[in-house]
């Protein structure tokens, strides 16, 4: 067990491990970030999913037209499943990336592209800021997490 130890202080010595740990770190806060945001957008829309969550606005009859979807609601949704099929990926993909071996600063521009491309993707979701800016910020996402994959492939190829 001594042993498994030392791999693990190995790996958070690691560089680039640890600037995939903070770029993870930032981007899964983000994403958790949404959650709150969806359930202060359903609260000051009154518009809720479930008939529990409506019982502090009445009982029955009145309580029900608070079941209901809302513009302002849904935008925020989509925005968080967006994170969840792009930020997840990334978690995979970069991690397996962190520890292929890159250089430091190939690792760093990777890590901080993606974190700010899915930082302005959330601002142009919620403001809504006219297209192209959510198409080009996921677009960039996307493809540095396709030029991480490729990288991995390309240094440890068992296929």
């Amino acid at each position: 067990k001594s042993g498994e130890m030392a791999k693990l202080t190995q790996l958070i010595d690691n560089e680039v491990f640890r600037a995939y740990a903070t770029y993870a770190t930032i981007v899964l806060l983000k994403m958790m970030l949404m959650s709150l945001i969806t359930a202060y957008f359903r609260i000051t829309r009154k518009a809720f999913a479930n008939p529990e969550d409506t019982a502090s606005f009445g009982k029955g009859e009145s309580a029900k037209k608070y079941l209901r979807t809302d513009p302002d609601v849904e935008r925020v949704r989509r925005g968080h499943l967006n994170d969840l099929e792009n930020i997840v990926p990334f978690l995979g993909i970069g991690l397996l990336y962190a520890l292929s071996g890159p250089e430091l600063s190939t690792a760093l521009l990777h890590f901080r592209i993606f974190t700010g491309a899915r930082i302005a993707h959330t601002f142009a979701y919620l403001i809504p800021l006219p297209q192209p800016g959510r198409g080009l910020s996921w677009a960039v996402a996307y493809s540095v997490t396709v030029s991480m994959a490729y990288k991995v492939l390309k240094s440890a190829l068992y296929l």
